[in-house]
């Protein structure tokens, strides 16, 4: 089921460009987070408030076919607007890694799970330890898998 409705590009411009440019070359360009090498999926929801389609570049850590989704924010106090959206709707999520965009389904992790996880997601961009330290807040962690046609 691909999302569909309006598109509102991101206000930031490396945002709102990064994700253009992934788009269009199929993943083959703007797939690493600025200068660092690392790569970055393009996730896609539909806002909550507004029913409007929103796209976000987030690392990417990736296992077994499976995607965690870190609310960091940079650390900010403030949750991402993106994790309300899948709090109000954990199917109307898409991830693109690669060439084309497929059906997710989030849920947030807990426990050993979420542990487990959030070692997979500093391995993969070690700042999110950083940004777990600049907050106060409990930085969410949901885990996407993939949903068939018969879901």
């Amino acid at each position: 089921m691909a999302l569909s409705g309006k598109y509102i590009p991101s206000p930031t411009e490396w945002v709102r460009d990064q994700v253009a440019d992934y788009e269009a070359s199929g993943g083959r360009e703007a797939n690493t987070l600025l200068d660092t090498g690392l790569t970055v999926i393009v996730m896609t929801t539909k806002g909550n408030k507004t029913g409007t389609i929103r796209k976000s570049p987030l690392m990417r850590v990736e296992f077994e076919g499976e995607y965690a989704l870190v609310a960091s924010k940079g650390g900010s106090p403030q949750h991402p607007e993106w994790y309300y959206n899948l709090l109000a709707d954990p199917r109307a999520l898409m991830i693109q890694d690669g060439p084309e965009a497929k059906d997710f389904v989030a849920r947030e992790l807990s426990g050993d799970e979420k542990a487990l996880w959030w070692d997979r997601a500093v391995a993969a961009y070690p700042p999110y330890a950083e940004y777990q330290e600049a907050t106060e807040r409990v930085i969410p962690l949901l885990l996407a898998t993939e949903t068939l046609a018969a879901d």
